[in-house]
């Protein structure tokens, strides 16, 4: 079971929070310095905290110096202080100190209850993400929490170390780049060039010299010898962008140089060994290509040793909020602006909207809106979004069923306007803490607080 710390000299609230935790290893301790050695020997997840502790159990003062202690030794540990009905602003002094939370008498169980579970599982979470963070780096630029991103990101981490030729698949606009860029960041090749050539924005007669380079005198105008996107990138990473749209007269050459690495520039008559790591993009259907024959089959396996799928914007949950969030505040930046982040509606259309033009259409409408916004912040309209009329609010006639509904509802909305702040969750609800976690418990909202 996971330990609790009860920390109080009175041995009644001892006793009823001994009861109220009953499904915890409860430990006990009177004054500061047993719960430092309480704290030191069971490692507790969760400790409740009396501000009111001898030898001055009158005021704050001891209680305050015994959480400064406990979080220089336990930082992580997620500290509940318990205070006297009157007593708010030292228990404001204590959560602005590093406390989780605070609760004041007379202690109601059902209460405590939640407090502790919500914070026992904050403190899992947490530790949880500090075990991944040391497991594989960060891919810090691919911003989103949604399945199949996840999957995507955590595949791009697994291969950043090696030098496997990596092809990126998914539709135009959803990012193919930025992952190109973040696997070449968390590489051995980071500190050398990251290399990018759009195939499909260069004209064909071009892009053989685009990419291998040319010696003087090769054809007319070369004045000078001329080296490619190829070589500029040695010992560094070249991305390959849209190689679906690679003409099939160049794609030999291209595979020749992913088998030997070596390349010729354009009337040079001496191979020239490259050593760079490739890695390639498409929003076409290669093995499409494959089988009309118009695009090679051993340059699509050369390729594709290891294939990461990007999912569309459209796909991705709430990741739309989150990005246009991540946006906002590089483009109050650019354009000093103050918007300060979206309206309820502007929220729901964003959730709502397809998003053809995935990421890419995302930041064009967030610059604009950016731009001609007129309140402090971003509405429907300035997206250039409608909210669309839903549905009936749910299919039954049951008093009881439609007021969950719209109870979980309001809470899901209020926790995306106020980014996941509970105090700023339960203003705009017009409730107490106390009653939004009871209202978390009851309908099972805990995704909802933490946005995962």
């Amino acid at each position: 079971m996971d330990n609790i710390l009860v920390i109080d000299d009175d041995l009644g609230i001892q006793k009823q929070l001994k009861w109220s935790f009953s499904g915890y290893d409860v430990i006990f301790a009177a004054d500061r310095s047993s719960a430092i050695a309480q704290l030191r020997r069971f490692e507790p997840k969760v400790i409740t905290l009396d501000l009111g502790l001898p030898p001055d159990p009158s005021n704050a003062t001891e209680g305050l110096a015994t959480l400064e202690e406990i979080l220089a030794l336990a930082p992580q540990t997620k500290v509940i202080v318990v205070t006297g009905n009157n007593d708010k602003i030292n228990a404001l002094k204590a959560v602005s100190l590093g406390a989780y939370d605070f609760y004041q008498k007379p202690i109601d169980s059902d209460t405590i209850q939640i407090l502790v579970s919500r914070a026992i599982k904050l403190f899992n979470l947490e530790m949880e993400n500090r075990h991944l963070a040391k497991v594989a780096p960060s891919m810090d630029k691919i911003i989103g929490q949604s399945e199949g991103l996840l999957a995507a990101s955590r595949k791009a981490e697994r291969i950043s170390q090696t030098d496997i030729s990596t092809l990126l698949l998914g539709e135009s606009g959803t990012g193919k780049e930025v992952f190109a860029r973040s696997i070449h960041e968390h590489s051995l090749r980071k500190n050398k060039a990251f290399v990018a050539i759009n195939c499909a924005s260069i004209p064909e007669n071009l892009l053989e010299s685009e990419l291998f380079g040319y010696e003087k005198g090769a054809f007319t105008g070369a004045n000078k010898t001329t080296l490619g996107k190829i070589e500029t990138a040695q010992n560094g990473t070249l991305f390959l962008d849209e190689i679906g749209d690679m003409p099939i007269s160049l794609q030999a050459k291209m595979l020749r140089f992913l088998q030997e690495r070596v390349i010729e520039r354009i009337g040079g008559r001496s191979e020239i060994a490259v050593n760079i790591r490739v890695i390639c993009a498409t929003h076409r259907d290669l093995l499409s290509m494959v089988a009309d024959q118009t695009f090679r089959e051993d340059l699509f396996y050369r390729v594709s040793e290891i294939s990461i799928i990007i999912p569309p914007l459209r796909e991705r949950d709430n990741d739309v909020v989150l990005l246009a969030k991540t946006f906002l505040v590089q483009y109050n930046n650019e354009f000093k602006t103050k918007l300060k982040g979206f309206s309820e509606p502007a929220i729901k259309a964003m959730k709502q909207h397809k998003w053809p033009g995935n990421i890419r259409e995302l930041q064009n409408k967030l610059k604009s809106a950016v731009i001609m916004a007129e309140g402090s912040h971003i509405q429907a309209k300035d997206l250039g979004l409608s909210v669309q009329r839903e549905g009936p609010i749910i299919d039954t006639l049951n008093l009881r069923e439609v007021r969950e509904y719209a109870e979980s509802r309001a809470i899901r909305n209020a926790f995306l306007v106020a980014e996941h702040n509970m105090s700023k969750t339960a203003e705009l609800l017009g409730v107490t803490r106390p009653t939004l976690y009871s209202l978390i418990e009851k309908y099972h909202l805990e995704d909802a607080k933490t946005g995962r």
